[in-house]
């Protein structure tokens, strides 16, 4: 199971690859060359046992104009540390394996971004020795994946999406999408996918928001809600009672959504909204909750 943010930031590209030479090409305009073949490799860049340096995900991509290691790196926070580690990761992959290391850092902040983007020059002053270039991923450069449609074109992308957006007043329409995104793809990939945005929301609404979403559609198999989810349905047994089980955890997520997005609700519409045990209609409500400047406007045209 993902155990941070920081974890899950960097092995989206570990489950899927491609996603890191897409985003250089079109997030970063980096005209990176299409790979034949991406594998994974060891992380482990210790030379000697008291020195144990470590990069957060490697990757091999074999290209028409060469090899290349990607060498990514989940940053939370600005660290000048990284003035000394960052340097040496590249130097070191260099000798170790004889092929160009592009180094990729990625966060959920914006001032971070700006600062991992500035190069590190090591040297004299105009004629430095060492310049590193990181190529950086964040909330002002990867895109923001609020339409259904688009997520499913590219759901890895609108799972990157989420884990840097997930908060603020754009964060419910991008988990809705995201959450109707994730059922055109296998199960076992979009449970793991589930975890890493769950990892990566660090503000409580939205993880709670994003959570009622997967308990209502049943896709947090291997997180420990899922058993949770599990055993209710077990405990219900008939059909009748599954489906209201749903109905209630979609109508509180309604409820979530509105309140998340600082919408007042009245008692007329929470009880309207708690009593509905049509899973369609449910289904219509938190689509517009998404949208709507007024909580009446769930049951526009009704």
């Amino acid at each position: 199971m993902v155990g941070s943010s920081h974890e899950a930031l960097h092995r989206i590209f570990q489950k899927d690859p491609a996603l890191l030479t897409r985003a250089l090409q079109s997030v970063l305009q980096v005209p990176f060359p299409e790979p034949r073949e991406i594998a994974a490799l060891n992380v482990d860049l210790t030379e000697i046992e008291p020195v144990e340096r470590r990069v957060d995900t490697l990757l091999r991509a074999e290209t028409d104009e060469g090899t290349y290691l990607l060498v990514v790196e989940s940053q939370g926070k600005v660290d000048d540390r990284k003035r000394g580690s960052w340097p040496y990761y590249l130097s070191y992959l260099y000798e170790k394996y004889r092929c160009e290391p592009v180094l990729i850092v990625i966060t959920q902040s914006s001032a971070t971004a700006q600062w991992a983007s500035r190069p590190i020059r090591l040297g004299f002053p105009g004629w430095e020795s060492l310049t590193v270039r990181p190529l950086v991923l964040g909330p002002d450069n990867v895109p923001v994946i609020a339409d259904e449609r688009q997520a499913e074109r590219d759901v890895p992308l609108a799972v990157l999406s989420a884990m840097t957006h997930g908060r603020g007043p754009q964060a419910p329409a991008i988990l809705e999408s995201l959450a109707s995104a994730l059922r055109t793809i296998d199960p076992d990939s979009a449970a793991v996918f589930v975890q890493f945005v769950d990892s990566c929301l660090a503000d409580p609404q939205a993880k709670q928001m994003w959570r009622d979403l997967m308990t209502a559609i049943q896709y947090f198999w291997r997180h420990p809600l899922a058993e949770q989810v599990r055993e209710e349905g077990r405990e219900q047994g008939l059909e009748q009672g599954r489906e209201l089980g749903r109905a209630e955890a979609k109508a509180e997520m309604i409820l979530h959504i509105l309140q998340w997005r600082g919408i007042s609700v009245p008692d007329a519409v929470r009880e309207r909204v708690s009593t509905c045990t049509d899973l369609d209609r449910l289904e219509l409500w938190a689509q517009r909750a998404v949208h709507a400047k007024d909580a009446a406007e769930l049951f526009a045209e009704e």
